[in-house]
């Protein structure tokens, strides 16, 4: 409930940023404001009506084919059933790299893609919770989200870019936005809002390892999944290997369950994915309230 109620209070200060970057740019007129906010409901839109399309496109991925992946099917089929959701569509996306991803506009319009590398590492009870946690994106609307919190972003940045150079070309009348608060805003607007972008990512990214631990009953097993993931990403002879578009494109490593290629960011304030070690140990306190460890007795790392 935390998680959540943060979520949506830091899209709200996002949406909150963008308006105020209209209201500075439009004067006082009120015309600009206006259409700034149709043309960021229409991003919204698009992006959510078409994430799926395309971020299975830049995957590369193929639908799954039951006969050679019957473990996937029996699991989601179960865990689909479990949580009385419909089932997304199955894919596969031949990258060797550690990962998966979910998309889609909502349980009825969802897919899971998995990686063949991620596929070929784990055990069925790893995978087990790796699908969870996707599912769990779905159930909880993370792809909606988090394509709002990135069109809002995107369009911020690009409106302080605007800000920025307004100033060289803006008239000298006394309604226009103060030069040195044009400039101001349109270099601190950007930041803030990557910022609360890579929050609120984080911040889902903890829900779904939460409630897709409680929906297979299995924290450890993602636990153990994810501890594999680290050290794929941390693996030089995985570095960049086979990688697809979605893979090194930045703005849809949120997607993943783990940032691709185990990318760092220069600060935890612009990651994507909080700390592996730190949903790893958030996990064990979870199999701890489970009864699946006792009380101070430390994960050994395997399931």
């Amino acid at each position: 409930m935390f998680k959540s109620a943060k979520t949506f209070l830091l899209l709200a200060a996002m949406s909150g940023l963008l308006l105020g970057i209209g209201a500075a740019l439009d004067g006082g007129s009120g015309g600009m404001l206006t259409l700034f906010l149709v043309i960021a409901l229409a991003m919204n839109v698009g992006s959510y009506w078409f994430s799926d399309k395309l971020a299975i496109r830049m995957a590369r991925a193929q639908p799954m084919d039951r006969g050679s992946y019957p473990d996937v099917f029996e699991i989601v089929e179960r865990l689909s059933a479990q949580a009385q959701q419909p089932m997304p569509r199955l894919y596969v996306s031949p990258s060797p790299q550690l990962n998966a991803f979910a998309t889609g506009r909502n349980p009825r319009n969802a897919a899971v893609c998995v990686n063949e590398g991620l596929y070929r590492a784990l055990t069925r009870d790893e995978l087990e919770g790796v699908l969870g946690h996707e599912l769990q994106h779905v159930y909880n609307r993370d792809i909606l989200i988090g394509s709002v919190a990135a069109v809002l972003a995107t369009t911020i940045s690009y409106l302080a870019l605007m800000l920025r150079f307004l100033p060289l070309f803006g008239s000298s009348d006394d309604r226009g936005p103060n030069p040195l608060v044009a400039i101001a805003l349109g270099i601190v607007t950007p930041i803030v809002a990557v910022i609360i972008q890579a929050s609120i990512t984080r911040s889902r990214e903890s829900l779904a390892d939460h409630t897709g631990a409680e929906l297979t009953g299995k924290p450890l097993a993602l636990a153990s999944a994810l501890a594999k993931l680290e050290a794929g990403g941390n693996d030089p002879r995985l570095l960049r290997a086979g990688g697809t578009p979605a893979e090194t494109n930045q703005g849809m490593q949120h997607l993943y369950i783990a940032a691709p290629f185990g990318g760092r960011a220069a600060s935890k304030l612009f990651a994507t994915h909080p700390p592996i070690p730190e949903r790893i140990a958030a996990l064990e306190e979870q199999a701890r309230r489970l009864g699946q460890l006792g009380p101070g007795q430390p994960y050994d790392g395997r399931y």
